[in-house]
């Protein structure tokens, strides 16, 4: 390329640099320039080629520079809006962009509004949610827990899973929730459907909490600030010793710490130690209390899987979503705990109603043959659990380009020893 060329193409790229970077190009096209008109005599070479690997330097920052604008323009802000569409959007390529607004809320908006009002925006930060899947018959319970949320800043949604929604009118909160209503299904495929990613953007945590938990000692505000401080990103509320149903040792309350991250057993199959790397010694919560950050829900939506509604094996691989180390991002809180009262749900063990609004009855006709129907709902859950498992393993082994972080690590570890 002639020195001619070089200050046009200069010219021509010189609106897309930055204004440092231009007046070094241009500084440097000069001095090529000018040593060009001395007939490249031998002993000026080797300056030039200083100059050159000079120029060929700047174009290289120049280059990452912008590389690097364009990717802090494609990250999501707070309320996981884009800056910069894909130009493979088509389908939205007839709508200017300043005008798409590819997420949404759950919040409640007036029907009208004074004028004096209209133009002031609402300030979203620092919100959480609160989704539980109710039946009418824990009316008493989730009031109290309602009570706890909703004067802290929590959006609360209610998923009625036995069709009655007008036993709620009574309480002075119920208007102020969103009210769902799908008979006869699960907390998880309530969660699938109407708590996308892009729905929930603006909530800092996602509680998504089981209708039985008795939160006599927990405060929102504490826990929240808690998993904040000790950057847990997936966690729950411990469970009180004395609560009716504990399904795992690590989930029990530490009378001793605000919080843990796991568990030591010497008993039983499961051996817990220091040594131990994952579930359910540690990287571990249960599916009745659940809380997830943004990120961490934004991964577990989508492990979520659409048509297998009990979420039978979740629990083992939420840690995938923790957004890095499970044993540090993950953790249950025993400062502020929970009572699992154990009411019936779905099928599992128990004594009390079944989440399922027209199984009133241990057993139904069906057929004419009477059928068990909390043990046809544990045959179900079970045969999920294994279609899950078996489409994790499917998944990792088709998965070319994907890593187990964790086995990863744990190989790292043993090394080191």
């Amino acid at each position: 390329m002639t020195s001619a060329k070089s200050w046009r193409w200069l010219m021509r790229k010189k609106s897309s640099l930055p204004d440092g970077v231009c007046l070094s190009v241009f500084f440097t096209s000069s001095l090529i320039m000018t040593l060009g008109k001395s007939s490249f005599k031998m002993k000026q070479l080797p300056f030039m080629a200083v100059v050159c690997t000079v120029m060929l330097f700047i174009v290289y920052r120049t280059t990452k520079y912008q590389y690097h604008q364009e990717e802090i323009d494609k990250k999501w802000s707070l309320w996981g809006k884009t800056e910069v569409y894909s130009d493979t959007s088509g389908k939205l390529k007839a709508l200017p962009r300043g005008i798409i607004q590819d997420n949404s809320d759950l919040e409640l908006r007036p029907l009208w509004s004074r004028s004096n009002s209209r133009s002031k925006s609402r300030d979203y930060s620092n919100r959480n949610l609160l989704a539980i899947p109710v039946g009418i018959t824990q009316k008493h319970n989730v009031d109290a827990m309602v009570q706890k949320f909703l004067p802290e800043n929590f959006t609360i949604i209610l998923f009625h899973y036995d069709g009655n929604v007008n036993g709620w009118w009574s309480l002075d909160w119920s208007d102020k929730a969103i009210h769902i209503v799908a008979e006869n299904q699960t907390k998880w495929w309530f969660a699938k459907r109407f708590l996308h990613p892009d729905i929930v953007s603006i909530y800092d945590y996602i509680f998504l909490w089981d209708e039985d938990l008795g939160v006599e000692n927990f405060s929102p505000s504490r826990y929240v600030k808690i998993v904040k401080e000790e950057g847990l990103e997936i966690s729950q509320p411990a469970l009180d010793p004395n609560s009716t149903e504990i399904h795992h040792r690590i989930t029990i309350r530490a009378r001793n710490k605000k919080f843990h991250r796991r568990v030591y057993e010497r008993r039983g199959s499961t051996k817990c130690s220091d040594a131990s790397e994952g579930p359910p010694c540690t990287g571990f919560v249960e599916g009745m209390a659940p809380v997830f950050s943004r990120s961490a829900w934004y991964c577990t939506w989508h492990l979520i899987q659409n048509d297998l509604v009990h979420g039978w094996g979740m629990d083992m691989k939420l840690g995938y979503c923790a957004q890095g180390d499970r044993t540090k991002k993950v953790g249950v809180v025993d400062s502020q705990f929970v009572v699992h009262k154990g009411i019936q749900t779905l099928g599992g063990s128990g004594h009390a109603v079944t989440k399922v609004s027209r199984l009133k009855k241990t057993t139904t006709k069906q057929g004419g043959a009477t059928v068990d129907v909390r043990t046809e709902i544990r045959r179900q859950s079970t045969w999920e659990l294994e279609v899950f498992k078996e489409r994790w393993n499917q998944a990792t082994e088709k998965d070319k380009t994907w890593v187990d972080p964790f086995q990863r690590r744990i190989r790292r570890r043993h090394a080191d020893h």
